[in-house]
């Protein structure tokens, strides 16, 4: 018997086809859905590879539901909603794919920043709806980007110094802050400026999130750092939400203590605060990072490579678990 793969949203279909090629797949075919728990049991109780995408929530319940499951191929970096315990105390391997969403992370990144800045969501809405106010009319008057200063949380990583690259193409001055501070050198071939954190919040005018999430950078921008930017100044974030205090942003934005913001990801997904649906301040897209047919083609096959090792019966190339095959390997001494 050959087999059987869950897909659980469409992917690239040259991904598909290889994997055709090996397996028995199926998939749930709508774009627009996301697998519940109960969908996600159902489909691993016959399936021996569950290739899941970074909103699939796969639980100890999940994990349990699969009696045959030989694998768990995730279409993400790092494998957070993935219960990597239970797997590995079932000596199943969690794939993920290498970390090639840099440039693709960064454009939408500044894409958001310039529509909130500019007020581009707005004037696209007023134009749809017939409306148009004159070609120097101060109606949608927004806020300078050449020249500014950036402030990157976190922005010592890739995606950081890849919105620092981008920022220089504006001639902004770009600060950031880490926990670790980078090497002098690479501050200077980065053209980033180390500041402390509150300085960074307090200088910036727009507050870029490039943090990984943690249980320490959880809330990590909430109420006090709110507070202490600018009123002008505006918060991008295409990290992780829960890095961001949603209701503390909120209310920073409903009172005007802050500008706007540009939200490519929330504090819980796929829910969107209501409260910010309303705001004409924000602009929100649905965790776009990654969304380039070309990257995304490229990630799919990544899986589809994790998934072909599995099933040859070899180690697949980027897994998260590796110390079930450390085990695997003793116990065959």
């Amino acid at each position: 018997m050959r087999p059987r793969v869950f897909i659980t949203q469409p992917v690239a279909q040259s991904a598909i086809e290889r994997l055709r090629g090996a397996a028995e797949v199926s998939l749930n075919p709508d774009p627009l859905h996301i697998a519940t728990k109960d969908e996600l049991i159902a489909a691993v109780r016959g399936s021996d590879v569950l290739f899941c995408l970074l909103h699939d929530r796969v639980d100890r319940d999940v994990i349990a539901a699969g009696p045959r499951l030989r694998a768990i191929a995730s279409m993400k970096i790092t494998p957070s909603d993935i219960d990597v315990a239970e797997a590995t105390a079932r000596r199943i391997p969690v794939t993920v794919i290498a970390p090639i969403v840099t440039e693709a992370t960064a454009d939408i990144h500044f894409a958001l920043l310039l529509a909130v800045a500019r007020r581009v969501a707005e004037g696209d809405r007023l134009v749809r709806a017939g409306v148009f106010p004159g070609a120097q009319s101060s109606h949608l008057v927004g806020a300078w980007v050449f020249g500014k200063v950036i402030g990157l949380i976190g922005g010592g990583g890739r995606i950081g110094r890849a919105v620092a690259r981008r920022a220089q193409g504006f001639s902004m001055r770009t600060l950031y802050w880490t926990p670790r501070r980078k090497p002098e050198s690479d501050e200077r071939e980065a053209g980033l400026i180390y500041v402390p954190f509150d300085q960074l919040l307090a200088e910036s005018d727009f507050v870029s999130v490039h943090a990984p999430l943690t249980a320490e950078t959880r809330h990590l921008v909430g109420e006090r750092e709110l507070r202490l930017m600018k009123p002008t100044a505006f918060l991008i974030n295409t990290a992780r939400g829960p890095i961001v205090d949603e209701q503390a942003l909120v209310r920073a934005l409903t009172e005007r203590r802050i500008a706007g913001a540009g939200l490519d990801v929330f504090e819980n997904e796929p829910r969107v605060e209501p409260a910010l649906l309303t705001m004409q301040n924000v602009v929100l897209t649905p965790h776009l990072g990654s969304a380039v047919k070309e990257l995304r083609e490229e990630m799919a096959n990544m899986v589809v490579d994790n998934i072909l090792a599995v099933l040859e019966g070899r180690r697949p190339p980027n897994c998260y678990n590796p110390e079930i095959y450390a085990v695997a390997s003793q116990k065959s001494r």
